[in-house]
């Protein structure tokens, strides 16, 4: 055997890498700094803080997602609300339709006087949440093209 051959031989291990990361830099931070800089680090969703920093130093974009849960609950309810809103304008035809199939013409326009009334009290409610909906969605989509 020859010493081409040897070298050739796989001899185990890891194979080594085509740009190996060598150079090395060590800095220390003080307690607040270190605050914010695991703040910032948390925020990015970043795999390692090795890759958090070179893509900081390097001007990559860092990616920060920031979820506001009470807004979000608060959406969610509204959404649910209105949509419970809109279910009873589905359920008010369908009464009408049975009022005056069930009962004389004198007493089905009773019940109607009284649902009329109801209907309005859900009218304005109906307009509050369009507004609150309006509203939250104004705040939130100004707030969002800021960042």
């Amino acid at each position: 055997m020859n010493g081409q051959e040897n070298d050739k031989q796989h001899k185990g291990g890891r194979n080594p890498k085509k740009n190996p990361s060598i150079h090395r830099y060590v800095f220390r931070l003080t307690d607040e700094e270190n605050a914010k800089f695991l703040s910032l680090y948390e925020a990015s969703e970043a795999d390692n803080k090795a890759h958090f920093i070179t893509s900081v130093l390097f001007e990559r974009q860092i990616k920060t997602v920031k979820i506001d849960m009470a807004s979000m609950d608060y959406y969610m309810r509204l959404t649910t609300l209105y949509g419970q809103f809109r279910a009873v304008g589905v359920n008010y035809n369908q009464i009408v339709k049975i009022l005056y199939r069930n009962f004389s013409e004198k007493k089905a326009a009773a019940y109607l006087f009284k649902l009329e009334k109801q209907t309005a009290e859900l009218a304005k409610l109906c307009r509050a949440i369009i507004q609150l909906t309006e509203e939250f969605e104004a705040k939130h989509l100004i707030k969002n093209e800021k960042k």
